[in-house]
């Protein structure tokens, strides 16, 4: 059986209980599930809203990243979905989850996978200031 049990880049709202519930399994004896949220700043400037887009390879690249996390630790079960689209303060922008025997493991492999989603996969966010100006960041740093 496949250990990515989830991934996906969608323009509707994500679930943590599908994310979560992705994950399950009898011989993980840790998960981590790390949930990214629309905050209300970014360098000392209020943020209103912002706004994800994705290239076309965007899910084949996260399938790649999510293939060597899987190789490089010894994961039971991961998941990772990311929206695109605009979103509003508080909304969730990302979720991982990773199951491991171990929960030290698991932690680690979290961190990997949020951490080279964010450099790796192709999505990039227009973020929108209280004072009306915007600012692209790119996902691939």
């Amino acid at each position: 059986m496949d250990v990515i049990r989830l991934l996906g880049i969608r323009d509707t709202p994500l679930s943590v209980d599908e994310v979560f519930a992705a994950v399950g399994d009898h011989a993980a004896g840790g998960t981590t599930v790390f949930i990214g949220t629309v905050r209300d700043h970014d360098h000392g400037k209020p943020v209103t809203s912002l706004s994800y887009s994705a290239h076309p390879s965007a899910e084949a690249e996260l399938r790649r990243v999510a293939e060597k996390v899987a190789a490089d630790f010894p994961v039971t079960a991961l998941a990772a979905v990311h929206r695109v689209g605009d979103l509003q303060l508080g909304d969730i922008a990302v979720i991982v989850a990773v199951s491991c025997p171990h929960r030290g493991e698991a932690f680690e492999a979290s961190r990997r996978l949020i951490d080279d989603l964010k450099s790796q996969v192709p999505i990039w966010k227009n973020q929108l200031f209280a004072d009306g100006s915007s600012e692209w960041v790119g996902a691939c740093d």
